[in-house]
């Protein structure tokens, strides 16, 4: 599909299932200040971590048509459920550029594990798919890497259930593997971990915990700046993004708000095809 996304002062483009994305929004806002942001979040749909592969790929091609509408100039695809099923369709079908999640915490991981002894965790369909743990494997042949599915992690934190003394009795269930693994770097392998990453550190003390949106914020910036898409400095500090939903706004707004420290005045509802 070709696009118009050729200006400097379009927005970036992201997209997630939920609220999990908000903390690759976030590091995008911290590292690229001068830049628009609209985000898009499945809530509708979510978790796409239970759903199956084409699902997932329909509802990833659905949600970057609409943020084609917006005339983006960069999509990126938060949801490590989307990218590990979705990325090579949306590839072909879209002449935009792309940074996704698991590439980022990928070169993350590569980059800072010692004694490659890795975990991943993420959704059930993320896990299922080991694109992580392939890509991984691909860099470090001789990696051990243990993954695990965390089917639960999501719901939890789109419930706002993340501060709840439930929550660290879970959390600590699933990594009981982990313990005496001897792993030295765990990959937040779904955009909503990082809202977990204090119990989970708790639960894994002198574990190096990976949260790719620190990376996917940079590559972001390295790409706008290769491709000439960057938004003048000039400009100053945008504080207009976008936000979109195909849900209850209400409750994302409340979500949010409480994510990233200041108020979220707007949030729109849209109906995209498919259920």
């Amino acid at each position: 599909m070709p696009i118009a996304a050729d200006s400097r002062c379009s927005p970036i483009g992201v997209f997630d299932s939920g609220i999990g994305g908000l903390t690759v929004m976030q590091e995008i806002i911290k590292h690229l200040p001068q830049e628009q942001v609209l985000y898009f979040g499945d809530t509708a749909r979510l978790p796409y971590g239970e759903k199956n592969r084409d699902a997932v790929v329909r509802y990833s091609i659905e949600n970057t048509i609409f943020l084609m509408d917006q005339n983006i100039k960069l999509l990126v695809v938060a949801c490590n459920t989307a990218s590990a099923h979705s990325m090579g369709k949306l590839r072909q079908l879209f002449n935009v550029p792309m940074v996704d999640v698991v590439e980022a915490g990928v070169s993350q991981i590569v980059s800072t594990t010692q004694n490659q002894k890795i975990a991943v965790l993420g959704t059930r369909g993320t896990i299922s798919s080991n694109v992580h743990k392939n890509a991984i494997l691909k860099h470090l042949p001789d990696a051990s890497v243990i993954s695990i599915a965390c089917p639960l992690f999501a719901p939890l934190v789109e419930e706002n259930f993340a501060k709840h003394p439930a929550t660290r009795l879970i959390v600590r269930e699933y990594l009981a593997p982990l313990k005496n693994s001897g792993i030295d770097t765990l990959l937040l392998g779904c955009s909503h971990f990082p809202l977990l990453a204090s119990i989970i550190q708790d639960e894994l003390p002198g574990v190096t915990l990976i949260d790719p949106a620190v990376s996917c914020a940079l590559t972001i910036g390295f790409l706008l700046k290769q491709k000439q898409l960057e938004a003048d400095v000039s400009s100053g500090v945008r504080s207009d993004h976008r936000f979109y939903v195909s849900d209850d706004p209400y409750k994302f707004s409340q979500l949010a708000t409480n994510f990233l420290g200041g108020p979220i005045l707007h949030v729109e509802k849209v109906s995209l095809w498919s259920n």
